[in-house]
């Protein structure tokens, strides 16, 4: 029960996210991470174009299947999940920026700065970024051979959806890290604190991970053809809804880091550094 008080918490503090980014006009602050977005979906548009096919004759060719598939989704969820740390680690003065400001407005709790620790908090959210990627990985790699074990199409396996979920625990684990380090909690004490609220930190990385995942489609919005070929209104249609989608992805870091501020005023009270829940 205390996973789901947490999870459908989390899940509020997104709509209190939006209601604060509104009050407190932080709407350019989606304008940096939107132009990283262009970037990311270029190369996501270039992976997909690539396709192969494999012919199975005999059981040699069974295992390079099994290997290749391996690889295949291996490369897939490299790209989908190192994508969205590289956001998170590209960004990282940005997000520890956004969240410090964020707390001194619930607050007032102010924190002068300082050249060396704000260069130590990126040096921070980058190692836990790539800790979290590499456990993450580890885990697939485990419920991965699960798959090819259990069930003849690995990539039918219901067990894979555990992914999903391990994968959101980790993003929202990257974002409530910024909040503890100020707390001056160590990694290890970060670890333990986000253990014991797993709900609220899935809930973070659920919505971080569906924001960022919208199917855009970079062409749609650059090459103008569409509009040619299927007619005015069909192209406007798909561009603006396109460019929303966009524009979405662009809000998933902005927002995970005020919700993620926002639900850890609540968790522990960071005025008075006590715990509320």
């Amino acid at each position: 029960m205390k996973f789901l008080s947490h999870f459908f918490f989390g899940l509020k503090s997104y709509w209190k996210a939006i209601l604060f980014i509104k009050e407190q006009r932080f709407y350019w602050y989606i304008l940096i991470p939107a132009i990283f977005m262009l970037g990311i979906y270029k190369i996501g548009a270039l992976i997909k174009e690539r396709t192969f096919v494999p012919q199975i004759d005999n059981m040699n060719e069974i295992v390079w299947q099994m290997i290749q598939i391996l690889l295949e989704i291996s490369v897939a969820l490299l790209f989908m999940n190192f994508a969205k740390y590289v956001v998170v680690i590209i960004l990282s003065p940005l997000l520890a920026h956004l969240s410090v400001k964020t707390e001194r407005i619930l607050t007032g709790n102010k924190y002068p700065f300082d050249l060396n620790q704000f260069f130590r908090d990126i040096k921070r959210a980058i190692r836990i970024a790539l800790r979290n990627f590499i456990w993450q990985y580890f885990f697939f790699i485990i419920i991965f051979l699960v798959s090819m074990i259990g069930w003849k199409d690995p990539k039918s396996s219901p067990v894979l959806y555990f992914i999903f979920a391990i994968a959101f625990y980790y993003y929202g684990f990257s974002f409530i890290d910024y909040v503890n380090e100020r707390r001056k909690l160590n990694i290890n004490e970060s670890i333990i604190f986000v253990r014991r609220h797993s709900g609220f930190a899935m809930a973070i990385g659920l919505v971080y991970s569906l924001l960022i995942l919208v199917p855009v489609d970079i062409h749609v919005i650059f090459n103008l053809t569409g509009f040619k070929e299927h007619g005015f209104l069909y192209g406007l249609g798909q561009f603006i809804l396109h460019i929303t989608l966009w524009f979405s992805a662009s809000t998933a870091p902005i927002l995970a880091i005020v919700a993620s501020t926002i639900g850890m005023n609540n968790l522990v009270d960071l005025k008075t550094k006590k715990r509320s829940r």
